[in-house]
């Protein structure tokens, strides 16, 4: 499995925006489990999905070495680790945290299977990886973060960051929420204790982990930092499926109680809600104080895929055309979809109306648009009110504007980056 899992990643996206199809009839109809399939798609969906630029930076790995003595490890008890280029002239003390997504496990099979690759084991991690996108170091495609210290934290707990628990017969250590706690102290004892700027951002699982630690992130700076968070692909709604179950709530129920999850998440929602209702987004954001942006696509295609029409909803395979290439949806099925949209729209009114917060959600099928440089800024990139993801998000940080982009619906948006299967 390990080397399936290598090979495909390898393939996939080796051009443009398209995906490679040859693995879609095992990916959807094969053997997998529910999340290895969940976590292969994230693959697919986010940054290591699209051909990094042949002169993109390449950023080595550090292993956190202090971080087995707190606990702090990966699920097969390995040291968490992060990617670090420093940044330079003005943005020497401006730091960016990249929060890796990467999907989640629910139980111990999948953990147990999670751990064999570099999503639950450092054994596994790249050496180095590139830096592109909102991580990119050069102003022509990163023109407000690029000369900032950037870092990527690696993502190998299965639960978002969020997890204290282990399983000792099954060998796994649910340690998210100490890997995150290891991870900043380690980074402001390099250096971001002295930070004027900080932004905290993720995607896809990385993103609901930005939104979860948003407020712990400002509590580590002085209130004279500037200090906010961005969550890319992050917000998953709680939302029924084509067979009119909730097959990501079931999927997230099984997360938070199987990895302690229920223990770290913020007393403003658990005290009102269960702790699966509160890692939902959705109940979250309302009650963040520190400014946050929500980027995200408003057909997002992980959703699309994994929980609005997973094979469990859809077992005659009717929407398999529409998951594959959205050009083939049926009105009946662009109906339901923009249901879907409607539902997002719905979960961000309260927190768009603050203008501390920043919204850009645009009528595209994708998912994770900071990471990679087609999606965040190019001559082509998506754009709303032509203004590309990379230039509103600037807007909104360095307070050039209010940013509160929201598309109008599927099909209007010609400057989409859709994610085609097949």
């Amino acid at each position: 499995m390990v080397g399936f899992w290598a090979w495909t990643c390898a393939f996939l996206l080796l051009s443009n925006w398209a995906v490679v199809s040859f693995q879609i009839d095992e990916l959807f109809h094969g053997n997998n489990s529910n999340l290895e399939t969940m976590s292969l798609m994230e693959s697919m969906f986010g940054v290591s999905a699209a051909a990094a630029p042949p002169n993109a930076l390449m950023v080595g790995l550090t292993l956190i070495q202090g971080a087995a003595a707190k606990g702090a490890v990966c699920l097969d008890g390995t040291l968490p680790g992060y990617h670090l280029h420093r940044g330079y002239g003005t943005g020497g003390n401006s730091w960016l945290i990249q929060l890796e997504g990467g999907g989640w496990c629910n139980n111990l099979r999948s953990c147990i299977f999670r751990k064999t690759t570099h999503r639950g084991s450092s054994n596994y991690f790249e050496r180095v990886i590139p830096f592109t996108g909102i991580l990119s170091n050069k102003a022509e495609e990163n023109p407000d973060f690029f000369n900032w210290n950037r870092v990527k934290i690696r993502y190998c707990d299965g639960a978002s960051f969020a997890g204290d628990s282990e399983n000792k017969v099954a060998g796994l250590q649910f340690r998210g929420q100490r890997i995150w706690e290891a991870a900043m102290e380690e980074l402001m004892r390099i250096g971001m204790r002295y930070a004027n700027q900080a932004l905290l951002s993720g995607c896809s699982a990385g993103g609901l982990a930005s939104i979860l630690h948003c407020d712990e992130f400002r509590g580590l700076f002085p209130g004279s930092t500037r200090v906010k968070c961005l969550s890319d692909a992050g917000l998953f709604m709680d939302a029924v499926d084509v067979s009119g179950q909730r097959s990501l709530r079931n999927f997230f129920n099984g997360v938070v109680n199987l990895q302690g999850v229920g223990r770290t998440l913020p007393s403003t929602c658990t005290s009102r809600l269960d702790a699966t209702s509160c890692f939902f987004p959705q109940n979250l954001i309302g009650s963040i104080r520190t400014p946050l942006f929500i980027l995200n696509a408003a057909y997002d295609s992980w959703q699309l895929q994994e929980s609005l029409a997973p094979p469990n909803a859809d077992p005659r395979g009717y929407w398999r055309g529409c998951k594959l290439n959205n050009a083939r949806c049926s009105s009946s099925q662009i109906q339901f979809l923009q249901g879907f949209r409607n539902s997002m729209l719905n979960a961000v009114r309260g927190f768009s109306m603050s203008r501390q917060n920043g919204v850009f959600i645009n009528s595209c099928f994708a998912h994770c648009q900071s990471e990679r440089q087609d999606t965040w800024f190019a001559d082509n990139s998506p754009t709303l009110g032509n203004k590309a993801v990379a230039i509103a998000v600037g807007d909104w940080y360095l307070d050039r504007g209010v940013v509160k982009a929201i598309d109008c619906a599927y099909p209007c948006d010609q400057t989409c980056h859709n994610l085609v299967f097949g």
